[in-house]
């Protein structure tokens, strides 16, 4: 029988032991249920659901067109995409899993990206966010707000080497955004002659706007609507997989996955007890920091550390389904994008144990923090505020870096009188 064929049975025979092991263990189905929707009510859907909206209401209004043209010379040399990937890039990375994703996949909509461009793009787009590698980790997991230099250092350090690693992916052939008879194409050619970049930018966005042609009522429903669906699919997946990983607990088989794991670690020189946290952040994000964050005190911190960035780097099966189910809609394949984020897990993990002594030096005792902080921080408002200046902060980094590199470019060509190569 093809593996095509068995497809279906195996999953029909998955659901069908899932469900037995529901009615076996209601108690801890309940609870892991309840625990999973108090996830996604009290942190993922206020971080992400402004998020999604906003995003949606800058596509509309031209913003990525705007950036696109600004940030393309920063971006095509580095990444091998146009330069509205890095308004995705600069909105990834304030806001967290898996907005890259979806700003990718309205890219490719408006074939702004080709396939290959878009599965590159959201290999290095798709991150945790600040709020969260600062607040929840550093402080409520490791109580040491001293540990986000190192994990933000790894983590997003990775991302990008990780972007760079991707510009070989895939075959060399014309962007579409360049190419294509489509908005972002369109736009991006016609004003690609006159007046300086800036002035381009800004006639791009003009043009996208128009193009667009909603009036901001109906812009602000569609984003709304657009992003409750996805956001309700976020938090269903997040109970799903709450679910799924307390049930495997009850019947012992993560058990045999530790011992399993716990060879592999002794093998590369790592405890043995991080399994664990390795483990449940194989599925969930939050879990496997937070058993990082509180593994036994005799784990040397830097072996913590990179068990905590190899899970804030992977994602977790949750994250990885939402991405999926995001994709689905689109022809990016989501097999580019689980063996970017392996990569980039073992990338961040070497990153803290090269960097700890360089960057760490010799740490001092952890800061006596109050044990009550809970597993996962409520959501507070300021969050958004904070969210919205590093994404000003960084968008206004990568502009200035683009204009800047497109001037040397320009002055090198003209001291040359002929194009670079």
């Amino acid at each position: 029988m093809s593996v095509n064929k068995l497809g279906l049975p195996l999953m029909i025979g998955s659901l069908a032991g899932l469900l037995l092991l529901m009615m076996l263990f209601p108690g801890a189905y309940l609870e892991s249920a309840l625990r999973g929707l108090a996830i996604w009510w009290d942190v993922l859907f206020p971080s992400l659901f402004p998020f999604f909206i906003i995003s949606e209401m800058m596509l509309g209004f031209g913003v990525v067109h705007l950036f696109g043209t600004l940030l393309d010379p920063l971006m095509k040399p580095l990444f091998r995409i146009p330069g509205s990937g890095g308004f995705v890039a600069a909105m990834g990375y304030v806001s967290g899993y898996p907005i890259g994703a979806k700003l990718t996949a309205k890219l490719w909509e408006q074939n702004m990206v080709t396939r290959d461009e878009g599965e590159r793009l959201v290999a290095f787009t798709t991150s945790s966010d600040p709020i969260f590698l600062i607040g929840a980790v550093s402080v409520g997991f490791f109580h040491n707000p001293k540990i986000a230099v190192i994990l933000a250092l790894a983590h997003y350090g990775g991302g990008l080497l990780i972007g760079l690693l991707m510009r070989f992916h895939g075959r060399q052939k014309p962007s579409t955004a360049s190419a294509a008879a489509g908005p972002g194409g369109n736009m991006l050619q016609g004003s690609k002659s006159k007046g300086s970049r800036i002035q381009r930018a800004f006639a791009a966005m003009h043009q996208a706007r128009m193009q667009d042609g909603r009036n901001i009522g109906e812009m602000l429903r569609q984003a709304v609507e657009s992003s409750l669906k996805l956001i309700i699919v976020v938090g269903g997946l997040v109970v799903f997989f709450s679910v799924f990983l307390e049930l495997l607990t009850q019947v012992g088989v993560l058990k045999s996955l530790y011992l399993l794991l716990d060879q592999i670690l002794l093998a590369i020189g790592f405890p043995a007890s991080l399994s664990e946290a390795l483990i449940g952040g194989l599925f969930e994000v939050t879990l496997g920091a937070r058993s990082a964050g509180e593994a036994a005190s005799s784990i040397p911190l830097p072996f913590k550390a990179a068990a905590a960035a190899f899970v804030l780097s992977w994602g977790g099966l949750s994250v990885h389904a939402q991405i999926a189910s995001i994709l689905h809609a689109t022809n990016l394949r989501y097999l580019p994008f689980m063996l970017a984020r392996l990569v980039h897990g073992v990338i961040a993990s070497a990153l803290v144990m090269v960097l700890w002594n360089p960057v760490m030096g010799r740490m001092m005792p952890a800061p006596a923090f109050n044990h009550s902080i809970p597993s996962t921080p409520m959501w507070v408002p300021e969050a958004l505020a904070d969210r919205i200046a590093y994404f000003c902060i960084l968008i206004a980094f990568m502009t200035a870096a683009s204009l800047l590199w497109g001037w040397i470019r320009l002055a090198w060509r003209r001291l040359h009188s002929g194009p670079l190569k």
